[in-house]
Order: C-alpha cells, then structure tokens, then sequence
C-alpha cells in the first residue's frame, strides 16, 4: 500500500518536473538566440542603415607632438570606451534623410540616392534622430567624439587610419578644380561629381569597415566643443543651447590635412553647411 502511494506521487512530481525542465531548456534557447541577436557583428535596420558593432576598449586620443599639422586642442591622452556600440557603416544618404524628413524637407538637397545628406544642423540632426527613435527599432543618436575616434581610428595610432600620408585616392577632399585641379581630376575620372560630396562607400573602408571618415563630409558629434580635448563638453541635448558643438573627419572641400583622425572643429549648432552631414549610434539593448 505504501509502495503505491510512493508512487502515486511520484509520477506526478515527474511531470511537473519535466515540465520545469522544459520551460528552463525553453527560456535557454531564448536567451541564448537573443544574446547571439544583440552580438551581432553587424546590422541593418528597415531604412537599409547597416551598422557595425564597436567593442570597448582604450585607445589614445589625440595626436602626439611629432604629428604634421597637429593643433593644441588635440592633446594626446588615454581614454577608455566600457560600453559596446553599433556605429554606422556609412554617413546618413540623402535616400535615408528623405524616408525620415519626408519630400519638403528633400527638396532643398541636391544628390543621387547614395548621396550623403548635407546642409544640416545639428539641431536637423536631432529631429531626424527623434522621429527615427519615435518609430520603435531601436535607439539612436550621434556619436560622442570619443566614440567617433575611437572608430575612426580603428587601432591605428598613425594621422589616418592606414598611414602618416594622404592621396585623392584614398578618400575625397580638395574636389574643387579652382583651386586643386588634381584631386578633383582623378575624382571625375572615378566618375565622381566635383565641388560635392561623393556617394557614400566610394572609397575603401578603414580597418573596421568604416567608410568615409576620412573626409567627403564632416560629421557633426553630439558634445559641445572645448578647447582642450581632455575636458570633453556637455553631449546632452539641449534646444536652447547654441554653445557649439563637435564635428570631424574633415570633407570633400579644402585641404587633406583637416581628415587627419586626430584634427577637430566645430560650429553653431543652427548652422547648415554643404560640407555637413552626420553618422549615427545605434546603442546596444
């Protein structure tokens, strides 16, 4: 008798355990698919953005005395990245603008498709970010400027991601035939347009896979300027705020030097220059 009672509970506690087991095995997988979904090595949204992740590390800021054509506000130090990143694979196009910022918005900007978007503000800028986060994919915003050398450098420590030395053929800068009828030769011969910005990916990506950091347009960042790049400036937003904020990496306009990984400038906020676009962050989680 008690040996049937035995297991007449036994059987039961089995299947409530089974079913433990289950749902545990079952949560696993999950767990495990969406781990694997967040470390994803790179990604690519609905309006066709493809990001690529960054992972933390440290790196040092800044260019070192010996640099040709260094300037004092970039003082060399050591900066640590804790936090992973999706940065953009490319600099937002016109195409993507549009999809966002609708046709008024788009008429004022001239360019093919694969153009990247141009004569935007920072405060633009911030409206495109909030309409794209009021969409749900995901969270986005402009990189801080340590994130954004930190992945324009790559791991490199030289004045650009592949050397000390610069050439119209690995990105574009002084497309304007007034004044450098070089560059912007061997840019028509590419098939490229002079006196603007080439499309996106035209030239070959730096060690990450990053294409055009190295000029065809500056890039705004979302800290305000200071003169002394180891006290970086406030990077929260702020519609009243005209303190001017960060851009890099130099454009398709004027000298070589400015795309140096290390080299820094800024403007208002409001203003809207053809030589301006931006990349965005997607933050991971």
């Amino acid at each position: 008798m008690n040996d049937m009672r035995s297991r007449t509970f036994f059987f039961p506690a089995l299947k409530r355990t089974g079913c433990l087991f289950s749902w545990i095995l079952f949560a696993g997988l999950i767990c495990m698919a969406s781990s694997g979904m967040a470390q994803e090595k790179k990604l690519t949204n609905h309006l066709g953005m493809s990001f690529i992740r960054v992972e933390p590390g440290r790196f040092q800021m800044g260019s070192p005395d010996t640099e040709t054509h260094r300037k004092s506000n970039e003082s060399r130090h050591w900066v640590e990245i804790s936090e992973p990143f999706y940065l953009q694979e490319t600099e937002v196009t016109l195409e993507q603008w549009r999809a966002i910022m609708g046709k008024a918005f788009f008429l004022k900007k001239k360019g093919g498709p694969r153009t990247p978007v141009t004569r935007v503000s920072y405060y633009d800028c911030q409206k495109f970010i909030r309409k794209l986060n009021q969409m749900d994919t995901g969270r986005y915003r402009l990189p801080l400027e340590k994130e954004w050398e930190y992945a324009c450098r790559a791991g490199t420590t030289t004045a650009y991601s592949w050397g000390n030395d610069i050439d119209c053929t690995k990105a574009m800068y002084a497309n304007t035939p007034k004044r450098h009828g070089v560059c912007s030769q061997h840019y028509r011969s590419m098939g490229l347009p002079v006196n603007s910005p080439a499309p996106v990916a035209s030239f070959s990506p730096n060690p990450w896979g990053f294409y055009d950091m190295h000029g065809n347009v500056w890039e705004w960042c979302q800290d305000e300027y200071t003169g002394d790049i180891r006290d970086p400036g406030v990077n929260t937003y702020d519609l009243f705020s005209t303190r001017p904020r960060v851009r890099r990496g130099g454009s398709w306009y004027l000298y070589g030097r400015y795309l140096r990984s290390a080299n820094r400038t800024y403007a208002h906020p409001g203003a809207r220059f053809q030589t301006t676009g931006f990349r965005l962050i997607l933050e991971v989680d």
